[in-house]
């Protein structure tokens, strides 16, 4: 197996600085929001003491001369995912890019098209804007390959190939492991990977859940598969609000229009929507992001609006917003359904329809049925009980 890693530096920050030139050489953080709470999610390579998810107050202790820039995640998004089709089509058909800016490829069977690394890379470096800089590892699994990605030279590539000497001296942060595991391995006195590959397997494993891959990780060796990207259709679309909101009302409409656009194309094909990402910017630039799984693929317009609609009011935005999109992540074909003969059932079933909907919409049961429990009890509590209608 021969396994290509392609870490992208600062691949956040490379997005900004891509979209607004005038960013280049100053010192920044882009920050996301998390609940109340902002946390960094990259820095400037100058900047020191700083690490992802650290607490913005935190980073702001370190260095206070820094400039704040508002996450974009759909933008960075678009971006990664418009790197990984170009290397899809040009270089190989086999792609994992699970985390943006690390992207794995499998390179086994390309010896005909490049019958060097040098070639390989530089293939693969015509795929990749410019305002990147990239690092690139190659060696037999996954992690060598990301540690060989992040000790070669900048902008260069490094084939680990049988030497794997260099890992022994590597920090055990590299690990790919909770950070509460790192802090137990330094704890231990286990500071780089030559001492984790050599410490016994039987104590790692009584301490680490993990304890045996860790080791083996330490070595060198990975025999985790490489998993490609599924082929499925994303669909996006966005818009700008004519002005800023914080009405669920307007956004709606907003929501409306995209969701219509997206059936236009989908129903054609006899498809619905199965997994759907709802996304807003606001006046701040902050971003909020929610994802609506359908349990059955939703096949017209009202049915999704609901959910959304649902959505909106139970997890509200952090301000008023000025941008919002949604991007279908899954379509699915309907399940056969076949309605009832009479009438009488039917009507039923549409009010048990609209029970469940109710239930979704409060959180708890809202409509009960009387059930004989305990007809012989003396006590009149016992010989009947509220079911939850429905079940």
């Amino acid at each position: 197996m021969k396994i290509l890693c392609v870490l992208i530096s600062n691949f956040f920050l490379g997005c900004e600085t891509a979209v607004h030139p005038g960013l280049t050489g100053r010192r920044l953080l882009v920050v996301y929001g998390a609940g109340s709470r902002k946390l960094v999610l990259d820095w400037s390579p100058e900047l020191t003491g700083i690490w992802k998810d650290m607490p913005l107050n935190q980073a702001l202790a370190v260095d206070d001369k820094v400039e704040l820039i508002q996450a974009d995640l759909p933008m960075y998004l678009s971006v990664f995912n418009r790197i990984m089709n170009g290397l899809e089509s040009c270089v190989s058909p086999l792609v994992e890019g699970s985390d943006p800016g690390i992207i794995y490829l499998d390179a086994g069977g390309l010896e005909l098209i490049y019958p060097d690394d040098a070639g390989l890379v530089e293939a693969i470096r015509g795929i990749l804007p410019d305002v990147f800089s990239v690092r690139i590892g190659i060696a037999g699994g996954k992690f060598p390959a990301y540690l060989a990605a992040l000790n070669s030279r900048a902008d260069g590539y490094r084939a680990a190939g049988d030497d794997t000497q260099f890992i022994r001296k590597l920090s055990c942060d590299v690990l790919p492991v909770p950070a509460k595991d790192k802090v137990k391995l330094h704890e231990f006195g286990i500071h780089t990977l030559g001492q984790l590959a050599d410490f016994p397997a039987g104590p790692l494993q009584s301490q680490f859940a993990e304890g045996i891959r860790m080791k083996e990780l330490a070595q060198g060796i990975d025999t985790a598969p490489l998993i490609p990207r599924k082929a499925e259709e994303i669909i996006e679309e966005s818009a700008m609000l004519n002005s800023v909101t914080t009405s669920i009302d307007t956004l709606m409409v907003t929501v409306e229009s995209l969701l219509s656009r997206v059936f236009s194309r989908i129903l054609e094909k006899g498809m619905g929507i199965a997994d759907l990402v709802i996304w807003t910017r606001t006046f701040g630039a902050e971003h909020w992001e929610r994802v609506i799984h359908f349990k059955e693929p939703s096949m017209n317009l009202k049915n999704a609006l609901i959910r959304v609609r649902r959505l909106l009011e139970n997890f509200p935005q952090s301000g008023p917003v000025e941008q919002t999109g949604i991007r279908v992540v899954r379509l699915g074909y309907p399940r056969g359904k076949q309605n009832n003969l009479f009438t009488e059932v039917r009507s039923k079933n549409h009010l048990m329809e609209d029970i469940r909907q109710l239930e979704l919409r409060q959180g708890n049961p809202q409509v009960f049925t009387i059930r004989e429990v305990e007809p012989w009890s003396r006590i009149p509590e016992r010989r009947y009980t509220l079911m939850p209608a429905g079940r």
